[in-house]
């Protein structure tokens, strides 16, 4: 199946998206097959773009399309965000909103600011959308012969970028989550990621499948990532306060979740501000109702802080507890089954860099993870959970597992 075959409108209106836990079954899911932006990579440029090594593109969209297979294999629909956004940039007032945020760019100056916004009028709707995920480099801006781009382009070399590439788009779980039948929309920390949630945020209010969804969460707000927000049970959130999320995020994400009814208990974990866990879910995920994988080095150090609140009433911060128990507690369990990443500590923290702990639960028990983590996938089988093993050499590069990579939009209600 040819992963850029939009899907026809008629066949998307009136569809229900409802996700309320981590481990109900999957039905639906957004995927970005990486593509040409992974080929802007280069040494220079890929710390800033957030990659630690140069994907090879062809085998990376292997892998990609090799995890997209096993989700069709168990019935879930799998939709691909490039898709959605060239049938969104056949709107006039989607494509107008697109483009006015390229060209609100500081960088570019006023002379060529017109050059692409002249360059942008040309392209169809698939055309656009290729340069909002691909960016656009000064050789491939082409001028009329005679005409001025202005000192911008001329100090620029012919291999910047006039537009960004997003290879960080591939994590769809970061720009967006869906809280019950609400869409949130991420405000990135980052600044090499920012443009990806206003690509998100268009395809939720202008595509006709998700017509009149209302939005929990939206770019303009204080910093909130979707990887640090997990859905512990319905009404119960976890977010990660660290490197990408703010404690004004997870404040301000609390209170719009308690004010739609969506939550009534948050648990507010704060993490390491370090590269190898930028996310809660890269240090813990789900895979049962009752029972995590998570990265033994921090199980015991972990604190939660409760919040719990009303559509009406002040959120009230509880005082912290250990993280663990905090969970048991806010979904009326006894005790959390914990499945360790690795064996030992030098496996663990081997495992846990390689996205270990980042799998993507199809349904209870039953998860997708990397292949590469051979002691963690055997520590999950121990605890009866089914590993389907995918390749993950290449996607892995810039540091994110098969949660990252997908953004659930149906869960079946456990």
């Amino acid at each position: 199946m040819p992963h850029s075959v939009p899907v026809s409108a008629h066949t998307l209106d009136g569809v229900t998206h409802h996700v309320d836990t981590e481990v109900g079954r999957l039905r639906t899911v957004l995927l970005h097959r990486p593509g040409a932006e992974l080929a802007r990579l280069t040494p220079r440029n890929s710390g800033s773009l957030l990659f630690d090594g140069i994907p090879w593109v062809g085998r990376a969209q292997e892998e990609h399309d090799t995890f997209a297979a096993v989700l069709r294999d168990h019935d879930v629909e799998v939709l691909y965000l490039d898709a959605l956004l060239a049938e969104v940039l056949s709107r006039a007032p989607a494509r107008a909103e697109l483009t006015d945020a390229v060209l609100a760019d500081v960088r570019l100056g006023d002379a060529l600011r017109r050059r692409v916004a002249d360059y942008l009028s040309y392209l169809d709707p698939e055309g656009f959308a290729g340069v909002l995920v691909a960016g656009l480099a000064r050789e491939e801006l082409r001028i009329a012969g005679g005409r001025s781009a202005g000192l911008v382009h001329t100090l620029l070399d012919p291999h910047d970028f006039v537009i960004d590439p997003l290879p960080n788009l591939l994590f769809t779980r970061d720009s967006s989550m869906w809280i019950g039948d609400h869409a949130g929309v991420a405000s990135l920390a980052m600044p090499a990621r920012r443009r990806e949630a206003t690509l998100t945020h268009a395809i939720y209010r202008h595509h006709p499948r998700f017509a009149g969804t209302p939005l929990v969460y939206e770019p303009h707000l204080e910093h909130v990532e979707g990887g640090d927000v997990l859905l512990l049970a319905p009404g119960v959130l976890a977010v990660g306060v660290g490197e990408r999320t703010t404690p004004a995020g997870a404040e301000r994400l609390t209170r719009r979740v308690f004010a739609a009814g969506l939550a009534n208990t948050v648990l507010v974990v704060p993490i390491a501000q370090e590269r190898a866990t930028m996310h809660l879910d890269t240090v813990c995920t789900m895979v049962d109702v009752d029972a995590v994988v998570m990265y033994p080095n921090l199980a015991g150090e972990l604190l939660a802080y409760p919040v719990v609140g009303g559509e009406q009433a002040e959120p009230r911060v509880g005082d912290p507890m250990p993280f663990l128990a905090a969970v048991a507690e806010a979904i009326g369990r006894d005790r959390l089954r914990v499945v360790d990443t690795g064996l030992d500590p030098v496996t663990a923290e081997r495992e846990q860099w390689d996205d270990g702990n980042n799998t993507l639960a199809i349904a209870p028990r039953l998860c997708v993870g990397y292949e590469r983590n051979l002691e963690t996938n055997a520590q999950l089988e121990r605890a009866g959970v089914e590993v389907i093993r995918v390749p993950g050499s290449e996607l892995s590069s810039g540091r994110g597992g098969p949660r990252c990579m997908s953004c659930p939009l149906v869960r079946d209600p456990l």
